[in-house]
């Protein structure tokens, strides 16, 4: 079967955490139904699985991975309350983590048959399309060997610090789950947690490096046409509102 390159994205703007993560779990099991359908015809009668990509932000939440602490939410109900934050144990991987208005999601919801099954490939290229978005901004940021996502000061490390979380989630190689990109973040909601369960290190925002905020929308652009080059995909817009 010929392999679709095509990634359909959606702009899902400020949506609830539960929102979001049902209508990944939707789009998931839609692409896993193909491939389930496609077990029982003919190579030659198989049919393409779709590619998602949903792109939003989120009201305060914490989210908790699979082999996350709960510990490491520094809060209680009542705290969460007063804070305008929710709470959510989730079945991506890594530890507890921050959402909130100003940090840009991505959700790739993709077969990895379409492109290669390789899940730390794909991990690598996420990073890697982050990267070259922050290069952008005159921003070096890279790797820290034994720590998920994307750092800044990461060779010399004297201060370190986390620019964008990752946590995905792999089924029958269907990704869904993602990045987490500060560009406007409040970081004190960070002060909150420990977090991805490493607490001797800083996190930080576009907004904090540059001293300026940026526009969300503009570092989306930038993240898409990197996203869409690294993966050597075709990416076509489609309206959130048109499918609900």
């Amino acid at each position: 079967m010929k392999q679709n390159k095509e990634v359909v994205y959606e702009r899902m703007g400020l949506v609830d955490y539960q929102q979001a993560w049902d209508y990944q779990e939707q789009l998931l099991k839609q692409i896993v139904g193909v491939k389930t359908q496609n077990r029982s015809l003919e190579e030659a009668e198989h049919l393409q699985t779709p590619n998602y990509l949903l792109l939003c932000q989120h009201p305060h939440v914490y989210t908790l991975g699979k082999s996350g602490h709960e510990e490491h939410l520094l809060l209680n109900e009542q705290q969460l309350e007063e804070r305008h934050a929710s709470f959510y144990k989730i079945n991506r991987g890594g530890d507890i983590t921050y959402h909130g208005p100003g940090q840009l999601v991505a959700y790739p919801i993709l077969d990895l048959e379409n492109f290669f099954t390789d899940i730390h490939l794909y991990l690598r290229l996420l990073e890697e399309a982050v990267i070259q978005t922050l290069s952008e901004y005159g921003l070096q940021a890279g790797r820290i060997a034994g720590l998920t996502g994307v750092w800044l000061d990461f060779e010399e490390q004297r201060n370190p610090r986390k620019i964008c979380a990752m946590g995905v989630k792999c089924s029958r190689w269907v990704t869904m789950h993602g990045l987490a990109l500060n560009v406007n973040t409040d970081l004190n909601y960070f002060g909150n947690i420990v977090p991805c369960g490493i607490s001797d290190k800083a996190v930080t925002s576009l907004e904090k490096e540059l001293g300026h905020a940026v526009p969300i929308e503009e570092v989306e652009e930038k993240l898409l046409r990197h996203f869409e080059k690294l993966f050597e995909a075709k990416l076509l817009l489609q309206q959130y509102e048109e499918r609900h």
